[in-house]
């Protein structure tokens, strides 16, 4: 028996149920759900965006907003207070964050300062600073902590508002979140109609009725200086009209107590009314009565859109908004008033669009690929571990069951890369148990016992599976910290698999085989093992490492200077601009045209690539001149020339504010990811281990950057995320590799080091090879089923394995020789140290 307890065999079953049973709801509808008893769990996992289809936009609020408004504000409140305390003032002014006056009489200079002191702090923290200088000058700095303090009440009030502009449309289950001091990120699965959910969280809506000054022509205003109190705006013709109006509006949006937009279909256009509140009616009563005859103007968000003449006092309480609206246009701003206005401008720095069909095709795809790579990994088990591989794949089963399981208890959202984590976690967990079942055969061929073999064999391949998977913890836990999105849930899968993962091999598996040997009670390891390829291997890795290392370097070399000289194709992640996937409403998509098309209308380059079907392009606007609304406007621009012909499957709008923050990230998560398992290596081993680890690791990623280089493949964040999936990929079996060095130094302290290393190698080569298949086997099934979104994702994948794999052996091992590993740190005291030789030319050092 293996000894396994009843009750940790209990404890593991009870796991496996509960995993079932919050699995379960994925794969019911929520019709069939409603009839099972309430305390059934039926949260299914989320699907992220592109797999559902919807829209990703991240809108950061406008911070020159906030200072201009707090500034006015100050200057306004300076003003008044001057006057109330009868102190004359002259050339008050504000730029940016600095307010300037005069005081004419320089003995009322002190009593200006007191007058003042009640705006030098908010809500008792300081929020500007008053100083004084040379003949009855003030200056007031308004400081960064008070602009902070307003751009995180302005956050607050545009989450508000967002949330009630958005509830309006009607959509789906929205997620609204905070993100950071300044941004706000909302997710609406399903959405159709992007652009307008733009228009509508893009536009403050500050709506006025203002009277025209007809103290001056707008013309002498605009060359000399409007009154004060008053200032010129223009409207939304073409050419514009300016008009010289009043700041103090007589109606503002605070006065509105309802709007209801009504439209005629047949026309398409429509119109809006607002309702006052009660005091407001008998305000604008009272305004319109006395002003009978005078020019109103009604002003949205500083831009006149209608004027007219006040005939008769309105004191119904019911006014009409004069304006030429369209039907969607006056549902909108019926919207926007409704909500209320936003305190600052919010402008859209990132957008990723998937049409809701487009995200159902790329699912298909991943589920697709899931089972067959499940499929290939199990058959390839079976057939070289028998009944052992029957009950590896049961537990692989239950390891995907309970990756749903905690994705759903946890609120963490499949993606499409997180498929392919799924598909990895299937690799990964057969890895696991190919390290087992060959430690147990090594242990067999010690006691003849199948019984110790397998207690020994679990037992000491524990230590080694959880160091392989650590490894992977580190940069899954990396990336998940400083990613976003889609590649966050590839990260936050990968997690929860890793657990799963070492939980189904070290005790599903282990109570399965109890559960096996207790019924047929064998006494020797079955005989469909066919694992032992390798057993009488005596390759000599060692002897070739000067040449293997010399072609691994010019690779590197040529890698690098390729890199300097040619540089890699960068995605919109890094660089900002726009990628749109059209697909053609009526024949095939014609990139030519779309190019010819675009050219005239785009600012900047543009490329326009046909995909495989024929019907659909994938058009890349690089990144724009003028900031971020300069992205929005692109995009704007591609939809109005194409939209007659093309439907919009795909946008992804990266601007610049953001590329520059992901650039910094990425680099950050890979030398993060580096430095972590630098420590780890080290502490765990000794400092020469862990130098051969990063080494290979650098080389690793180096290469796998080659690769981007030599293919023009678009590096993006999911390049990243590849990139750091491989360097704990290469590490799980450079850390394999590393164990069995560390159990043979400790024996043999007197064997030569090239020697002890080789020896090292053969005797994990089984497992090297079989768990490098198993996770290439699944990935190959992943780039075959997985679709053509993923598919370069993939093969750098499939890559950076191949290349993980031949780093351990022909990288990481020989630097310990370069280093000069002493043996002598690991010896024991029941070393065999006259036994330099043994049998160590087969690969099996004596014991």
């Amino acid at each position: 028996m293996l000894h396994v307890s009843w009750w940790k065999t209990v404890l593991i079953w009870f796991a496996v149920l509960l995993s079932v049973l919050l699995a379960v709801p994925n794969l019911l509808s929520d019709k069939q759900l409603s009839s099972f008893p309430a305390w059934f769990a039926q949260r299914k996992v989320e699907l992220g965006l592109d797999l559902q289809g919807g829209s990703h936009i991240m809108l950061k609020i406008e911070r020159g907003d906030v200072v201009r408004d707090r500034l006015e504000t100050l200057v306004g409140d300076i003003s008044a207070r001057l006057r109330t305390v009868n102190i004359g003032y002259s050339g008050l002014t504000g730029t940016g964050q600095k307010i300037q006056l005069r005081v004419n009489d320089p003995a009322q200079v002190q009593a200006a300062i007191n007058a003042l002191k009640p705006i030098t702090s908010a809500n008792g923290r300081p929020g500007a600073a008053l100083s004084q200088g040379d003949n009855g000058a003030l200056t007031i700095d308004i400081s960064d902590a008070g602009i902070n303090e307003r751009v995180s009440a302005s956050m607050t009030r545009s989450l508000k508002v967002i949330r009630d502009r958005i509830a309006q449309l009607a959509v789906g289950e929205p997620l609204i979140r905070r993100q950071g001091a300044d941004r706000v990120v909302i997710q609406i699965p399903g959405l159709a109609d992007p652009q307008r959910l733009k228009n509508l969280l893009n536009q403050p809506a500050q709506l006025s009725f203002r009277l025209i000054d007809q103290s001056m022509q707008v013309q002498d205003a605009m060359n000399g200086r409007p009154p004060a109190g008053s200032e010129v705006l223009f409207s939304e013709d073409d050419p514009p009209v300016g008009y010289l109006v009043q700041k103090q509006p007589i109606l503002s949006n605070i006065d509105f107590a309802d709007a209801v937009a009504v439209s005629n279909t047949q026309s398409n256009d429509g119109n809006i009314s607002v309702k006052l509140t009660p005091e407001s009616t008998s305000r604008f009563a009272q305004a319109t009565a006395a002003n009978l005859g005078k020019n109103v103007v009604v002003v949205l968000d500083d831009q006149v859109i209608s004027a007219a003449a006040l005939k008769t006092a309105i004191t119904t309480g019911d006014i009409d908004i004069p304006g030429d609206f369209t039907a969607q246009g006056a549902q909108d701003l019926a919207i926007m008033l409704k909500s209320g206005p936003l305190p600052a401008t919010l402008t859209t720095v990132e957008e990723r669009t998937i049409e809701p069909g487009l995200g159902n095709e790329t699912m298909r795809s991943g589920i697709t690929a899931c089972i067959v790579a499940a499929i290939f990994v199990a058959a390839l088990m079976i057939g070289f571990y028998g009944l052992l591989g029957v009950a590896a794949t049961i537990a692989l089963v239950i390891n995907i069951i309970m990756v749903l399981a905690i994705m759903g208890l946890f609120g963490i959202t499949l993606t499409l890369p997180g498929i392919a984590a799924i598909v990895l976690i299937i690799g990964i967990a057969l890895d696991a148990n190919v390290l087992i079942y060959e430690r147990v055969r090594e242990e067999e061929k010690k006691t003849h016992l199948l019984v110790d073999a397998l207690r020994h064999g679990f037992n000491r391949a524990a230590a080694t599976v959880a160091d392989a998977n650590l490894t992977l913890l580190i940069v899954a836990a990396i990336l998940f910290y400083v990613s976003s999105g889609a590649v966050r849930g590839f990260a936050a899968t990968l997690i929860a698999g890793i657990f799963t993962t070492f939980f189904t091999a070290c005790f599903v598996t282990r109570s399965l085989v109890d559960a096996w040997i207790s019924h047929r009670k064998p006494r020797v390891l079955l005989a469909g093992v066919r694992s032992g390829i390798f057993d009488g291997a005596n390759i000599r890795f060692m002897g070739i490492r000067r040449y293997s290392f010399t072609v691994s370097a010019a690779l590197s070399v040529a890698t690098l200077l390729a890199f300097a000289a040619v540089g890699m194709h960068l995605g919109i992640d890094f660089t900002g601009g726009s990628i749109i996937e059209v697909r053609a409403k009526q024949g095939v998509a014609d990139p030519t045209n779309i190019q010819s098309r675009l050219q005239s209308v785009v600012p900047g380059d543009v490329q326009v690539e046909r995909l495989d079907d024929r019907l659909s392009a994938v058009i890349r606007v690089h990144a724009q001149q003028g900031g971020e609304n300069a992205e929005q406007s692109a995009v704007t621009l591609v939809r109005d020339e194409l939209g007659r012909d093309y439907d919009f499957s795909r946008v992804e709008v990266v601007g610049p504010a953001v590329s520059g923050e992901i650039s910094t990230t990425a680099s950050l998560a890979v030398l993060a990811a580096l430095a972590a398992i630098l420590i780890y290596i080290w502490l765990r081993f000794e400092w020469q281990f862990a130098v051969g680890a990063i080494v290979a690791t650098l080389h690793d990623v180096i290469l796998t950057l080659g690769l981007f280089v030599l293919t023009g493949m678009e590096f993006n964040m999911t390049g990243i995320a590849a990139l750091l999936t491989i360097v704990g990929y290469s590490l799980n079996d450079t850390v394999v590799v590393y164990d069995r060095m560390r159990e043979n130094l400790k024996r043999y302290s007197q064997m030569p080091l090239p020697i002890l290393i080789d020896a090292s190698i053969n005797q994990t080569l089984s497992r090297t090879v079989l768990t490098s298949a198993t996770t290439l086997l699944a990935l190959l099934a992943l780039y075959i089923f997985g679709g053509e979104v993923i598919r370069s994702f993939t093969f750098v994948l499939l890559f950076g394995v191949a290349v993980g794999t031949f780093s351990s052996i022909y990288i990481a091992a020989p630097v310990l020789i370069v280093f000069k590993l002493r043996p002598d740190k690991f010896q024991a005291g029941d070393e065999n140290k006259g036994q330099a030789g043994g049998d160590v030319q087969s690969g099996k050092p004596a014991v």
